[in-house]
């Protein structure tokens, strides 16, 4: 029988959130190949977040309100800065100083990604097992980082499609446009953490 755990992070995972978001426009924009960095980097720091909630670094973020305030502030401001760097783009980018993100940032957005933390305290307080610490923490982010690396795979390669049906500027401006301000949306629940 399927852990139950698998399939709340596959639900909680696939559904849009920025990482989707920002994975769909990569894929998109500079194709499967370039955006690969972003990919691992979006699994193992997804992995590192939860593994890192499961041990209690959730709780502390819950119970000191001005640390939880600082990182929500972090995150929109981030995700803002990103959603107007996608609304300012100018679609398919092959050189010059527009890239995809890194794997040492796709990793860092994890620990600003309100949506990576909801779900990681969501599974850590509704999934755990009676484990160890250390290995409920490995066994929430092993599942964590496995999934979303199929995630991010698939969304990366549904936006490579999609750049197919983006023939003219008009069409890349009004899909960066709506990604942009999808982006934006999301920032919108860190509050909600």
């Amino acid at each position: 029988m399927i852990d139950p755990l698998y399939l709340f992070v596959f639900f909680g995972l696939f559904t849009p959130g920025p990482n989707v978001i920002l994975l769909t426009a990569s894929g998109a924009r500079f194709g499967f190949g370039r955006t690969i960095p972003h990919v691992l980097g979006v699994a193992i720091g997804v992995g590192i977040t939860s593994a890192l909630t499961a041990l209690g670094i959730g709780a502390l973020l819950l119970a000191i309100p001005v640390l939880k305030l600082a990182l929500q502030v972090a995150a929109v401001t981030w995700i803002f800065w990103m959603a107007w760097k996608l609304f300012r783009s100018r679609g398919v980018t092959t050189e010059g100083r527009d890239r995809p993100f890194t794997f040492v940032e796709a990793v860092l957005f994890q620990w600003v990604n309100p949506k990576i933390w909801i779900i990681a305290l969501a599974a850590a307080s509704g999934y755990a097992s009676t484990l160890p610490a250390a290995q409920e923490a490995m066994r929430i982010g092993g599942a964590f980082s496995g999934i979303n690396l199929f995630v991010c795979l698939f969304w990366t390669f549904a936006g490579t499609l999609l750049a197919y049906l983006l023939r003219t500027p008009l069409a890349w401006r009004v899909f960066t446009t709506v990604m942009a301000l999808a982006l934006a949306a999301s920032g919108f629940m860190v509050f909600l953490a």
